[in-house]
Order: C-alpha cells, then structure tokens, then sequence
C-alpha cells in the first residue's frame, strides 16, 4: 500500500509539469520543437506551410511532420538550407527526418 498522500482535487497542468522532472522535459522539448518550426517558416512556401507540423525531437535529430508524400518531396529538397538555418541560431542538428502523416478514415 502507498502511503505519500495524495492531492484531493484536479492538477493543474503547470502544477503537475512543476511536480515532474520528466514531465518539465518534455514541455520543454515540445515548445523547442516549436520555436525551430518557427525559425524555418520562412523557408518553406507559404502554400506548403500548413503541410508542416513540429514533430519530435531525439538526440539531435529533429523529425518534421508533413501531410502527404508531396508535401515531403518538396520538404526534403529544402533539408540543407532548414539545417544550415538552424544551427545558424544555435541549434545542435545532427539530422532532420520527415514522418508523412497518414489521414485516418
């Protein structure tokens, strides 16, 4: 039986990333991911945008997430400039993958 009390009532989720090493990390990692989209924005057209979503980040290796194996094709002829872009700002880039989002039915 576990005896460290617990909580009565609902976390909040700042509360609870607070409360959680892990949690903390990966909130950070997320809003990273986020910022480097950012930061590339301006490198992709601006109709292929909505195409692109923030997707993981690994040891180095960050994974964008696209919509459809067009929208990947076009993507990863801008691979070098998105990489170069990033570690221009300071990120460490050892790779960039693209994950194709498959639509559920």
């Amino acid at each position: 039986m576990n005896s460290t009390p617990r909580p009565h009532g609902a976390v909040t989720f700042s509360q609870a990333v607070e409360n959680s090493p892990s949690l903390a990390r990966l909130t950070g990692l997320v809003q990273e991911s986020n910022d480097r989209l950012k930061a590339i924005e301006s490198l992709i057209p601006e109709a292929l945008r909505p195409a692109v979503q923030a997707g993981p980040i690994d040891e180095g290796i960050w994974c964008l997430l696209v919509s459809s194996n067009a929208a990947a094709a076009k993507v990863r002829q801008l691979l070098p400039l998105i990489q170069s872009r990033l570690i221009g700002k300071g990120w460490k880039i050892t790779s960039i993958r693209l994950k194709i989002l498959i639509a559920k039915k």
